[in-house]
């Protein structure tokens, strides 16, 4: 288990070796984080990082440090891993934990220390709720033993990094709930944020909005937690010919403005009417907002997908929203993914999209 003392000692060793760093793009502006709290959230910028997304038979492995290594030196300050609890908790005793993968997010966290990054811990699978398949065997929203295992593992996290702080790392609690009454999700993030904050009543904390992460919760603005969004809409140019998305494989290919014949029906103009203003309106209520997600699948053109992503970057920096882009490595991300219309930089052993990543830089 990490501990405060050996973060610390690490940490000051750390800032010794930092004095002696070759300058790097990009390093001046990821050296400090900002300071972060649940009513004004810095404008983090990153990634996420999958390793432990999904439970692997032949073991998870750790998070990659070449990962971020990068980061930093490409100016990056943010990283969100969304982890399944299957990669910690032994088979059939979700209360079991295994002390090895949970090491790794150990290391995570000192990565980011060492890089400059802040690591946001997310449970996309939780005891009781995944919105990817397979069906968890209880219901996280109506069975009590699933929201107490929830509570547990939530309450272990706050205690093993109790006393660091909040510029180096948050709680992001359930990945993308789905269309629930909204007082029903609201029940669960208050038992949750009650077990963090019973071990470290500090901690930074985000919940996912409504639906998927598309509809802030004005119901929570009393708790005293961020929220945090979605940048896929529209769908049809996020997850164009998406193997996990129904009828995607039948969808017109796409153009930014999106058009249907010669009308156009989603364009910069209704991605800030219909998606950003209402996030924009929770954090006047004093409630920061991130961007968890976004990205779009490399079946999507690739001039269509950074049209797109710069007005979608024009629109963040205009609210002051920070955001992480599905992924880093892989089939959103900007190092192996894989496009056919894309012509690659070969970079230290990956695939780089050159200008992709130059547009996340300035964005």
């Amino acid at each position: 288990m990490i501990t405060r003392r050996r973060f610390l000692t690490r940490t000051t060793q750390l800032a010794g070796a930092a004095a002696v760093l070759p300058s790097v793009p990009g390093l001046l502006e990821a050296a400090e984080l900002p300071a972060a709290t649940a009513k004004s959230l810095p404008r983090w910028r990153g990634f996420n990082l999958l390793e432990k997304f999904t439970r692997r038979k032949e073991g998870n492995p750790p998070f990659a440090a070449t990962d971020f290594e990068l980061l930093e030196e490409w100016g990056f300050n943010f990283v969100r891993l969304p982890m399944s609890y299957l990669c910690w908790s032994e088979p059939g005793d979700w209360l079991k934990l295994r002390e090895p993968e949970l090491k790794h997010v150990d290391d995570a966290v000192e990565l980011g220390q060492k890089h400059h990054i802040h690591v946001n811990l997310n449970f996309h699978r939780a005891p009781g709720y995944c919105v990817n398949p397979p069906k968890e065997p209880l219901d996280l929203w109506k069975d009590q033993k699933a929201l107490e295992a929830c509570c547990f593992h939530w309450a272990h996290f706050a205690k093993r990094y109790k006393g660091i702080g909040n510029d180096r790392v948050s709680f992001d609690l359930l990945n993308e709930p789905p269309d629930i009454p909204e007082a029903d999700y609201a029940r669960v993030v208050r038992e949750l944020v009650r077990a963090i904050r019973a071990e470290d009543p500090g901690r930074l904390v985000i919940a996912d909005g409504l639906r998927w992460g598309r509809e802030p919760l004005l119901s929570l603005v009393d708790l005293g937690i961020a929220q945090s969004t979605r940048g896929y809409e529209p769908m049809r140019i996020s997850h164009y010919q998406a193997s996990w998305v129904s009828g995607s494989d039948k969808w017109p290919e796409p153009t930014w403005p999106l058009k249907e014949g010669d009308r156009v029906v989603f364009d910069r103009e209704k991605l800030q009417r219909e998606r950003i203003a209402p996030w924009v309106a929770l954090r006047e209520k004093g409630v920061g907002v991130h961007v968890g997600e976004w990205g779009a699948f490399n079946k999507t053109p690739h001039a269509v997908t950074l049209a797109w992503m710069r007005d979608c970057l024009g629109l963040w920096k205009a609210a002051d929203f920070g955001w992480a882009l599905w992924n880093f490595r892989g089939s959103f991300g900007v190092l192996d993914s894989q496009r056919a219309d894309v012509t690659y930089e070969n970079f230290r052993g990956h695939q780089v999209d050159r200008k992709m990543l130059e547009l996340l830089q300035q964005g």
